[in-house]
């Protein structure tokens, strides 16, 4: 591991791009950029920012799709020591708007696909000054690239200290609202220092980027980790066609997949004429390693996966607030199926009990992380940092295990959070827009299994005296004001909720009816 490791992360771009100037670091469909142009790119946008009136610890959105403009704004951003705020793409208007509003972003960097999105959602921020469109030229924005044209490379003169905060990341809150969790520059360089051991990343990688950028998992692993090191980044903006993914693993020579369980799902049931597989099998030969995280991976699609494409394949586990990487299973030794692995370097673990008190080996409470890589806290919003950050501890909120091998085993949720596809959906987001519909007197939402997402939510629902509505009607209402992952799946209609003596519903019984 290099001793030498920047202090910044936009000298972790800097350093990259001295190393290998002309050395692809993005592929992105018919297009290449080397690093020299990631960085210069990156600067000039920064100094368009300046002249903006960003500055230091300001908010800047970002509101894109899987793309090169993505990461040059990112490194724009934190260039001037702004703060980024990525967003998830395919919230709707509300959902942007609160984090909008909340992060007081002065700035939002999109795209035309968005723009009705933004300008509903804008309503209400006021101090949203700016947007910047990547992809045409409308009335009242500013162009990226002619930003980018017209700009001179910002003087390197902009202190950026290790513990000021690169990234705003919203994660969904248990009372409805999303809470930004704040990582520093030392986050994320202490989480991608140990990430490169452990899975032995070197310049001759190629990592594909199939995962939304807007998501630690894929900023941190797909794109943090292959600059550190100087190795080239597949961009793919969208998941689907699945086909697409394979061509671009073979036509790029890929060597890093990371996904999620439901994309390695997916491919590892693809249908490939029995005739072709070692052809493919050829083609595919540079991909080194797999990496599953964002979720759990069932044993039987690692076993599939690691059956069909013969690739080593790896689980790990983490979350936003330790951006992201907590633990990895080893390349080398022993691999625990169905276990999330060993702390990563520098990251310690420990199990608590209902009092805080700590757990042996095999007990089973609630999964506790220290190490550099735990954030800074929650953005304006002390009680939840509180409560989350105790003592340097953080609380995951995971029901866990450690063996006696120090393997960790996820064994439940503490929370009712729901995982679909690796994106985490609460029940009281979706419950808080129900309780808003005329009809509706209670609801109650809880996560069920699906064969291809994971989980997706169910919404049981008590209507009004009189009232009447399909479940056709709820899934649309919902569709209007939440993104598509988040809405239900099933509904179902009740008269009456079992409960707790103090009136709250008791989702376990709701789960065995």
């Amino acid at each position: 591991m290099r001793n030498d490791f920047p202090e910044n992360l936009v000298l972790l771009l800097k350093e990259t791009s001295k190393r290998f100037p002309d050395k692809a670091a993005l592929f992105y469909s018919d297009k290449k950029i080397s690093y020299r142009d990631l960085y210069e790119r990156s600067l000039k946008l920064a100094q368009g920012l300046k002249n903006l009136g960003i500055q230091k610890g300001d908010r800047v959105a970002l509101f894109l799709l899987n793309s090169p403009e993505f990461i040059i704004s990112y490194f724009a951003i934190i260039s001037v020591n702004a703060i980024c705020t990525p967003i998830n793409n395919m919230f709707k208007e509300e959902e942007l708007g609160f984090i909008l509003k909340d992060s007081g972003a002065k700035v939002i960097i999109s795209s035309v696909v968005f723009l009705d999105i933004i300008n509903s959602a804008k309503k209400n921020t006021p101090d949203l000054k700016h947007m910047i469109i990547s992809d045409g030229v409308i009335p009242d924005t500013f162009n990226l690239c002619e930003i980018i044209e017209r700009s001179p490379l910002i003087k390197e003169d902009i202190s950026i200290d290790p513990d000021d905060v690169a990234s705003i990341l919203y994660t969904s809150g248990t009372t409805g609202n999303p809470k930004g969790a704040m990582l520093t520059h030392k986050n994320f360089l202490s989480n991608v220092r140990s990430c490169i051991p452990a899975i032995e990343a070197s310049d001759k990688d190629n990592f594909i980027c199939v995962l939304p950028m807007f998501h630690s998992f894929a900023f941190t692993v797909c794109i943090l980790l292959p600059i550190s090191v100087g190795a080239g980044i597949t961009v793919i903006q969208h998941i689907r066609p699945f086909r697409r993914i394979v061509r671009n693993v073979i036509k790029k020579k890929v060597t890093v997949f990371v996904g999620i369980p439901s994309i390695f799902n997916v491919l590892a049931h693809m249908q490939i004429p029995s005739i072709f597989t070692s052809r493919i099998l050829k083609l595919i030969d540079p991909l080194r390693l797999c990496i599953s995280g964002a979720a759990a991976l069932p044993v039987e699609v690692l076993k599939a996966f690691e059956d069909k494409f013969r690739v080593p394949f790896v689980e790990g586990y983490g979350l936003t607030e330790t951006s992201p990487v907590v633990s990895l299973n080893p390349m080398r030794g022993k691999r625990k199926p169905g276990a999330v692995g060993l702390p990563i370097e520098g990251v310690e673990v420990k199990i608590a009990g209902e009092n805080g008190e700590d757990l042996p080996f095999g007990e089973v409470g609630e999964l506790l992380v220290k190490g550099d890589n735990v954030m800074k806290g929650y953005f304006n919003n002390h009680v939840a940092t509180r409560e989350t950050i105790r003592d340097a501890w953080l609380y995951t909120g995971d029901i866990a295990k450690i063996d006696k091998d120090g393997y960790i085993h996820i064994v439940d949720r503490k929370k009712d959070m729901i995982n679909v596809r690796g994106l985490n959906v609460y029940p009281a987001e979706i419950e808080k827009l129900l309780y808003r519909h005329p009809k509706i007197k209670d609801a109650a939402v809880i996560g069920v299994s699906d064969k291809t997402k994971g989980e997706v939510p169910k919404a049981y629902i008590i209507l009004k005296e009189n009232q009447t509505l399909t479940e056709r009607d709820v899934i649309k209402y919902i569709r209007e004001h939440l993104a598509l992952y988040k809405v239900p799946k099933f509904v179902e209609f009740r008269d009456n909720f079992p409960r707790t003596t103090t009136g709250k519903v008791i989702k376990r019984a709701l789960r065995k009816n």
